[in-house]
This record gives C-alpha cells, structure tokens and sequence, in this order.
C-alpha cells in the first residue's frame, strides 16, 4: 500500500511521522492506555450478551452492527452470544461527549445528527411497580419520560428475557413455551435488522403490578417487542398516549384510559367534547392532565417535574437520565488486533482469587502477538492454541498464570493514532504532550462519514480520557471535520470483500498514476460517492497527452523569454497592445486561477478546478492558429503555459513536474508560489443582461461590461424583441439592476 501511495503521489512526511498499528512499537502503547484505564476504573470485565459475526468469528460493537450485519461483511448476520468481555467505560463521558457537539461548529450537522441520536441521552423518571400477592419479588423499575401520563398506564409490559419473565415462566409451562418463541422471535429479528417493525404480540402472566401513584391494579404482559437491554427491559403501557402501547392495546382488547388532552381556549371550549379527541394523543407542549387525581389541570410539562419529585419524596421513583450509549466492548477472538495485556492468576493470592484477574506492570509491555499462529476461525481466539503464549506468570506472586486471550477492537488503535504523529518515534511515551499541544486539536479531518458512530465517536472519548490522563490540554481532536463520500463499482461500495476492488497498479500501468489520481478527484466532487469507471481514467489520460503536445509545441517559444520577464510584457496589466485572441486568453486564464483558488480555499470541489482546466486548454487549442502566426504575443504564451503547469501541479503532479522542466524551469514546480488571479485581466469585457417584461424573460441583451445604467436601459428599449412586446403598451415602471437584470412593467 505504501508503494501504491508513493505511486501515486500522495504527499506524507514517509522520514518522519510514518506509523504503522499493527507493529509493537505502536500497539505497545493501546496496552498502556489500557492498563492506565483499568487504574482509572474505565476498563472493566463482565458477562455480557454480544454480537457475534461468525464470518470475522468475533465479537462486534453495537457500534459496529449495521442493519444486523457486520458492518465488514453486508451479507453476513450477527448472532447474539452470551461472553465475558473487556468493555470501556465510555458512558462515563455521555454529558460530555453530547453536549461537546454544540462546540462543533466546524463539523457536519449531518454527524452531530448521528452521534446525538446514538448518545440518546433521555430525561425521565424510575418509577417502581410492586407485584401483587409476590411481597419478596422485587418491584418492577420502569423508566418513562412521560411520567406526567401514569395515571392512564393500563397494564405493564416486561420483556421476554426480564428477570421477573424468567422467574413466572419457571412455574408455568404455557408461559415459558409462549416466551421461548418470543425471544426466538427477537434473536431473528435482530439477525435481520428488523426489530422495529416486529409484529406486536405478547401474553398475560396472570399477574398484577400496583401503580404507586393511585393503588391501581395493572395486569402483567410479556411482549415481543420490549427489550431486555434497552432501558429497564419493562414499560408501562399508556395507550392513550403512545402509538405501540395503543395498537398491542387495541390487539387484545386492553382497558384505554385518557390522561392528557390540548389545552382548549375559552372560546373553543363551549360544547367541546375530550373524549371525541382521536387516540393516542402525544401532544404535551400544550397539553394539560385529565383524570390524574391532585395533578389534574396542571401542564404536560410542568406535571413531569413535579411528578417526578413526588415520586422520590415517597420512595418509589427517581428522576433519572438514561443513555442509549453503551460501553464500548473490545474483546475480539482474533489474531490482528493488540493483546489484552492482563493476566489471570491460576492459584490466586491475597486479594485475588483463585483464576483472578491480574494487570501486568508497565515494564512487562509490550505484550507481543506470537509469530507462529495459526488462523482456523473456529474455536474461540487463535491465540488460546499457542501454548508459549498463554501460560505464563502471575507479576504478583509469582505463580502460575494465564494470559488474557482476546486482543482489542481495532477501533482502538485509530482512537489517537494521530496523535503519534506529532512524535512518531518516541519510544517513552505514547508521544510529547508538549508537541502534542503544539499541533492539536486539528484544523481538518477527513473522514468516513460511515464512521459517524465508530471513529469519530471513539477518537473523540480516546481524546477526553487522554486529557483526564494530564496528557492533552484540547478536548476535542478535531475543529473542522470532512465527510468524504466513497468509491462505487458495479453498484456497491468498493471493498475486497466484495471482489470489485480496482488496484492502482493496473490503472497506472495502463494509463499512469496522474490520469488515475486525476480521474478520482474529477469523477465526482469529494463529499459525493464516487461511480468508478475505468472509460473515465481513459478520458482523462487523453486529455493530460493533449496538455503535453501543447506544452511541448510552445516550450520553445516559453524558453526564449527570461525567466525573470515573466509577466513584466502584460504591464501595466491591461489589454493594452493586446490582440483580441490574447486578451480573451488571458481573460480565460485569470479567471481558472481565481476559481480554483477560492475551490481550493473551503469548499474542495476538484472536479469543477479540473473542469475549469479543461475549458483553458480548450481554448488555448482553439487559438493555436492565432499562436502560430503571431497573433498573440510570445509573453502571452509564456504566461499561459507557465500559469497552466503551476495550477495542473496538484492534480497532475508528476506531468506537471516534467513540463515545468520542458519550459525551461530549473528549480522545482512544488516550490513555485502558487498563480495570482488579476481581477482586472479576468474581468469580461461584455455581459449578458436578462431583459424581462412583467416578470416575463423575453430577451438577453449583450453590451460592454462597464455599461451604466443608461446605457443598459437604453439598449433594452432597442432590442427588437422588447420593441414587439411595448407595442400599445404603456412602461408603468422600468427597473435595472447594473449588470444583471432588466424588468419592464407594462400595461
């Protein structure tokens, strides 16, 4: 790949900043930020329900499940596994992570969109529901964000896998068959990605729960569609007020109870009738309660606090945030990827128990990945069959041990690798904080904007522990960020996965490495997908050995003027002495720099530089007669073909290389300053005018760009279309706008 790049002319500090993850002296330091998150008490190891891609026969991070695939294999669908895995405590940075945004100026509403949702920070309240006749079963925690509708909660829902679900089943055949079918049910929807649009069923438990806010009895369903790990795994169900709960309600014939209604004004309220409201109602900005004992009258909103309070004043309730954001998971079952370097003590010893787990000191890193390896994606890690590298010994007391198994998420080493940049070769530290400092948070990032909620969300929690560390003083990575689009070939995202992937070897070979960069940067602008079409790399290969012929022909006439008299022949920098041919070049001319100069300056859309290139050379091609004949002085020429290498240098680095030489150049085309636009010679010398009549377009007048408005009217009147329209007419009103409009109001 690095060959590739260097092909290609890809511009990077190779000497000084190269890095690369999968090498020790890289990954050492994920281990050391891991063990430094296990101090801080951000890395932890439980049991957890995963993701499972038994194509990578790994474990994935929710992040990471798209549409129920894998997001590496589109086609592959991901199983649910129950494992112990390492996880980071991003959630202890949810506030932050979320409310960072609105620093973010500079980044694409379209990300912060994404990351916000993800996040999923809800305001609401806990609210406890105790089980009628079961007085030791714990009380059912359901978490709502409308608790101002309690008073119209009909039932309670849990789901199939709720600890209280598995406990009533336990004592009922009927119930465990109906929910063994529902969590089969679950599994192959998230299989498929659809668990949204699950059918809605569920079944009684013949069980009751009490409503502690007005001693109401609620019946107990399980239902298929509420999930054990969002939220509390139960909810109460107001069907008056909530479209799901209203149509399982609806489905089987449940008690629905309005609470909320609009907020009817005096004049409306004669004769108006809440109960002919349509249902469900969600309203609550303008909502007040109905039917909700002392909270009766009070607003939606208002309600919920106090509510809220009431419930934790009485112990049953809290007001509380949740996060749709879980912890990051970064246990994977695979060879590629940094040892876990944590240890698990066989014998265990004071404080740790026997098969413990144990932190390797600092000194003991880096942890390496073992040579010999053999990859059989089956049974669990690959490294668990290398001997050598599992048993080992415990730091602490010497005994036998066993080393961690699973290595880290490769998320993990893009999370700061930019930093490593800033000192490369450090062989101390993960790099200088000093340095560092100097250089962050960067001015612009480019990225993926399908790594919304993988990269970018994890760069920026890698960003905020490493200044909680004292390592950083910034605590976002990036100020400006760049969604690029990706690269299309036959109908789908270019990946080996695939098998459409295009190598750049071919295409350089075939029509070399300018006409495959170029094509890349002129097939669509950098925000867009990109349709691969090898024509289009023909196209524009034929389009750079144009651009060679003419260079080549007119070098001769470029090398006889000195270098030194570049431009001085133009001076004073107006057409004076110009041909008409010279001067409409120029003109072409200045305005491709001022365009791709403000392109280059924010909105990066090559392909419209590149296609501004393409109009010049036209041009220059269609004035060759008048180049050969002397119809256009030789300074003139100079100055287009110098100017037209310096602004091909980007794009067609290497070409641009060899004709700056052909020109007579000595020194290096990279180290000219870039061309400057002259407002003067880039402006037209005639503009077009729209001439309207009530608003109509009836002609577009030509005339000498530095015009009055006189002069402008005048010539509007003239024009024999704008004569045949005032015929019998009277100009009631007759509008110019210099240089850009003519409107004649007539009757």
């Amino acid at each position: 790949m690095k060959v590739q790049m260097r092909r290609i002319g890809l511009s990077y500090d190779w000497a000084g900043t190269e890095i690369a993850t999968c090498l020790p002296e890289y990954y050492r330091w994920n281990q050391w930020f891991f063990l430094k998150m296990v101090e801080a008490g951000l890395a932890y190891r439980r049991s957890s329900k995963v993701n499972w891609c038994p194509k990578c026969a790994t474990v994935l991070a929710n992040e990471q499940v798209v549409g129920g695939c894998c997001w590496r294999h589109e086609d592959t669908l991901v199983e649910q596994r129950e494992l112990e895995q390492w996880f980071l405590r991003i959630t202890k940075y949810a506030d932050e992570l979320l409310d960072g945004l609105d620093k973010l100026p500079g980044w694409p509403e379209k990300v912060r969109t994404m990351q916000r949702n993800w996040i999923g920070r809800s305001e609401g309240t806990h609210v406890d529901f105790h089980v009628s006749a079961m007085a030791d079963t714990p009380a059912i925690k359901v978490f709502t964000t409308r608790v101002d509708t309690i008073f119209g909660a009909t039932s309670i829902q849990l789901a199939p896998e709720h600890p209280l679900t598995k406990q009533l089943a336990a004592a009922d055949p009927d119930l465990a068959k109906a929910v063994t079918e529902m969590i089969a049910e679950q599994k192959a929807a998230r299989e498929t990605g659809d668990i949204g649009n699950i059918e809605k069923h569920g079944v009684s438990t013949g069980k009751n729960a009490i409503n502690p806010f007005n001693g109401e009895t609620l019946p107990i369903w399980v239902a298929n569609y509420i999930l054990a790990d969002y939220g509390t795994g139960a909810i109460m169900s107001v069907p008056a007020h909530d479209e799901r709960d209203f149509e399982f309600a609806q489905k089987y014939g449940l008690h629905i109870k309005r609470v909320v209604a609009p907020v009817i004004s005096p004049k409306d309220a004669a004769g108006a009738d809440t109960d002919d409201l349509s249902l469900p109602y969600t309203g609550e900005d303008d909502a007040v309660l109905v039917d909700s004992g002392e909270w009766t009258g009070e607003g939606a909103l208002e309600a919920q606090d106090k509510m809220a309070r009431f419930a934790e004043e009485n112990g049953f309730g809290k007001k509380t945030t949740t996060y749709r954001l879980k912890d990051w998971g970064v246990s994977r079952q695979r060879y590629w990827g940094t040892p876990i370097p944590m240890v698990y003590c066989i014998n265990g010893h004071d404080g740790v128990k026997p098969g413990g787990v144990v932190a390797l000191p600092e000194s003991a890193l880096p942890v390496l990945l073992p040579e010999q390896i053999e990859i059989t994606q089956e049974g669990g890690s690959p490294l668990g069959k290398v001997s050598a590298f599992v048993h080992t010994t415990c730091p602490v007391c010497g005994g036998p041990a066993r080393r961690e198994t699973d290595t880290m998420d490769t998320f993990v080493d893009s999370s700061w690798y930019f930093y490593r940049y800033t000192d490369a070769r450090n062989a101390h530290a993960p790099f200088d904080s000093e340095k560092a400092n100097y250089w962050f948070p960067i001015d612009q990032y480019i990225g993926g904007v399908e790594h919304a909620i993988l990269h970018l969300i994890y760069s920026r929690f890698w960003t905020k522990v490493m200044r909680d560390l004292g390592l950083i003083a910034n605590s976002e990575p990036a100020e400006r960020l760049f969604t690029q689009g990706m690269v299309i070939k036959d109908g789908a995202k270019m990946s080996k996965s695939k098998g459409n992937v295009v190598s750049p070897d071919d295409m350089i070979a075939r029509y070399g490495a300018d006409a495959t960069r170029m094509y890349a940067l002129f097939a669509a602008p950098p925000d867009r997908d990109l349709e691969w079409q090898e024509e289009g790399v023909a196209g524009i290969s034929r389009f750079l050995a144009r651009v060679y012929r003419l260079t080549i022909k007119y070098a001769p006439v470029v090398r006889s003027l000195e270098s030194h008299t570049h431009g001085d022949e133009i001076a004073p920098k107006q057409f004076a002495g110009q041909t008409e041919d010279g001067a409409a070049l120029l003109r072409t001319l200045h305005q491709t720099i001022a365009k791709i100069t403000e392109d280059f300056s924010g909105r990066w859309h090559f392909n419209t530089c590149i296609a501004a290139i393409m109009i010049l050379v036209n041009e220059i091609s269609a004035a060759e007669t008048a180049m050969d004949t002397g119809g256009i002085a030789p300074a003139t020429i100079a100055e287009l073909f110098r100017a037209l290498t310096l602004l091909l240098t980007p794009f067609a680095p290497f070409l641009a290389a060899e004709l700056w030489q052909q020109l007579g150049e000595t020194a290096a085309v990279f180290h000219q300053p870039w061309p400057m636009a002259d407002a003067e010679l880039a402006r037209e010398s005639e503009i077009e005018v729209p001439v309207q009549v009530n608003g109509k377009l009836i002609t577009v007048i030509r005339l000498a760009a530095d015009s009055d408005e006189a002069a402008i009217s005048a010539a509007s009147l003239a024009d024999a279309k704008v004569v045949a329209r005032l015929v019998g007419k009277t100009i009631v009103k007759h509008l110019v706008i210099k240089g850009k409009l003519v409107n004649l109001v007539v009757r």
